[in-house]
């Protein structure tokens, strides 16, 4: 069997789906954080993580919320990992109490570099590879390492003609 390319072995996310997972991501770390079970605030991993960041701060009811840009991925390839804008310092400190939020954990390079900066952040993806497992506190599911996701704001409608001729 010939190799296959990273898209051929796809498992698409609907918006439901991330959004049903990414609200079990919620509930699973409710009640888990430092404070007698709250979190000081939620901080999303652009862009992948924005929407289950999202999700997750309004089921957890955590008002303060920021991003940290980071660049890792050129196309379907993964490059150099870049720290493109960092969240309030103040805010931060060493992560004690801070949930950051990613879409997924893939080969676990995006996580070792934001863990670096704060290391006793809790992390949180709703999707996991084997390789980056150990770098996330907490997920919801896991795919194999060599399963391409697609996320619904990476995916367009468009007509597919059929399996079987045109009629």
């Amino acid at each position: 069997m010939a190799d296959r390319l990273p898209h051929e072995k796809g498992f698409h996310i609907s918006w439901d789906q991330i959004h049903r997972d990414s609200r079990a991501l919620a509930w699973r770390l409710d009640g888990h954080g430092p404070d007698d079970g709250a979190w000081r605030a939620v901080v999303a991993i652009t862009r992948g993580g924005m929407a289950p960041a999202m999700i997750v701060s309004r089921e957890l009811d955590i008002r303060t919320v920021d991003t940290i840009s980071v660049k890792s991925y050129h196309h379907q390839s993964q490059g150099e990992v870049e720290v493109l804008k960092a969240p309030d310092a103040d805010l931060m400190g060493d992560g004690t109490g801070i949930l950051v939020i990613d879409d997924l954990v893939d080969s676990g390079r995006t996580l070792e570099v934001v863990r670096d900066l704060y290391p006793k952040a809790h992390f949180a993806t709703v999707y996991a590879k084997p390789k980056g497992e150990p770098m996330v506190d907490t997920f919801i599911t896991g795919v194999s390492q060599d399963t391409w996701i697609f996320f619904p704001w990476d995916m367009a409608l468009q007509y597919v003609e059929p399996y079987r001729g045109k009629d």
